[in-house]
């Protein structure tokens, strides 16, 4: 009976300290967590809540390798939930591997806690792939789940403009910049879709590549400086260096010859 005592002594604060840690990982504290960690297993502690804490917290700081090692070994052994398919999914990405990626959001979506940020992924993933009812299907799902995500609204929107759809693009976006007026990725998408669309740039055909529309969109970007409609011609090379990173050099030299000097400034 005194060593059944003393074992539960040792263990209750061993469990509390695992629970404190996440608690402290999740208020972005990963230092304080890691030393919390460090002191539970000085204290003997195991078992999944643990594995499942310093996965996240190589997460956390950035330790991708280790964290796609850590969330696998979990999910091999039986655990399931849709975030951690998506911090899986994230950590693969991190390295470039996006088919291992899409492959843990497949397995994510299918659970029933699978959340709104694990259907944007799948869905930026698609818009990669060019395989835009993919990409539809996950956005709308997402939307689903959270309709006023600002970080769905705009991918949805930012996934049209990569079709050259630049008025339902300028509407999606515009719905996100309302939704999170601070954010500055999504008030440079609004600008750069409110220049596609003002300038009249030309729209992507049907089963047109990244390419084709990038060298389209450049070749509309020169005509349009020749002619001196310089706002025209930024938001058409700015389109083109998104659509393809061929064009990168050449879009972007075009670019620098259209925006105005900085004499011109105002």
């Amino acid at each position: 009976m005194l060593a059944l005592a003393l074992l539960l002594a040792v263990s209750a604060p061993t469990v509390d300290e695992v629970a404190e840690a996440r608690h402290a990982l999740r208020q972005g504290r990963p230092i304080q967590a890691r030393e919390m960690v460090r002191k539970a297993m000085g204290e003997g502690a195991s078992g999944p809540a643990l594995d499942h804490l310093l996965a996240d917290l190589a997460f956390a700081e950035g330790r991708w390798a280790e964290a796609t090692a850590r969330y696998q070994a979990l999910i091999l052994g039986g655990k399931r939930s849709g975030n951690l398919f998506e911090q899986a999914a994230i950590a693969a990405l991190k390295q470039g591997h996006d088919k291992e990626a899409m492959a843990l959001l497949d397995s994510g979506a299918a659970l029933p806690d699978a959340g709104p940020r694990l259907f944007s992924l799948r869905g930026v993933l698609a818009d990669r792939r060019e395989d835009w009812s993919a990409a539809d299907a996950a956005y709308r799902h997402g939307l689903k789940l959270d309709p006023t995500s600002p970080q769905l609204v705009n991918n949805s929107g930012w996934s049209l403009l990569l079709r050259g759809q630049w008025s339902e693009a300028h509407r999606l976006i515009g719905k996100a910049a309302a939704l999170a007026p601070d954010d500055k990725r999504i008030q440079a998408n609004l600008e750069l879709a409110a220049s596609a669309l003002a300038a009249d740039l030309p729209r992507r055909r049907e089963g047109e590549s990244s390419l084709s529309f990038a060298a389209r969109l450049n070749d509309a970007g020169v005509l349009a400086l020749q002619a001196g409609q310089n706002e025209k011609a930024q938001a058409a090379f700015a389109g083109a260096l998104e659509q393809s990173e061929f064009w990168f050099t050449r879009a972007a030299n075009n670019l620098a010859l259209a925006a105005p000097s900085t004499s011109t400034k105002r």
